[in-house]
């Protein structure tokens, strides 16, 4: 596993360190699960369409926040590997400016994670959706 990306914030870093202690897939996949347990659910009143995630086979909701210049994000799924999914999306997106989610390589942080080559199809499809949403709130932040 490649465990070392140029320029990568050292929380990043600390994610892709994690997963390169477990084992074996089954234990990420695990991991990836309990991380979304561990994410607070949106409320009832968050999971509308104007914030569902469209491309996602599994209904996603991504919810953003503009705080002290950052973009913060929460979500949620109702399924529980893509709600981990979601929250790995999270852990590398959400607390930083657009600037620095615009310059963050997404694909070779997911190759690192070894996410990339564990998915289905349309788990993979679901998870750039929601990189490109989330990257597209950031592009239209820099361009305000």
């Amino acid at each position: 596993m490649q465990a070392n990306l140029q320029n990568i914030p050292s929380d990043i870093q600390d994610l892709i360190d994690d997963f390169a202690f477990l084992s074996d897939w089954e234990e990420r996949y695990m991991h990836v699960i309990d991380m979304g347990k561990s994410m607070p659910p949106l409320a009832p009143e968050e999971k509308i369409d104007i914030y569902k995630v469209k491309g996602c086979v599994s209904q996603v909701w991504l919810v953003s926040d503009v705080q002290d210049g950052k973009l913060v994000f929460r979500g949620d799924s109702d399924a529980h590997i893509v709600k981990g999914l979601v929250a790995v999306v999270l852990r590398i997106f959400s607390n930083r400016s657009a600037a620095q989610i615009m310059a963050l390589n997404a694909s070779e942080i997911l190759k690192a994670l070894e996410l990339d080559e564990h998915l289905s199809p349309q788990r993979s499809n679901g998870l750039k959706a929601m990189i490109e949403r989330i990257q597209s709130q950031a592009q239209a932040l820099t361009q305000s």
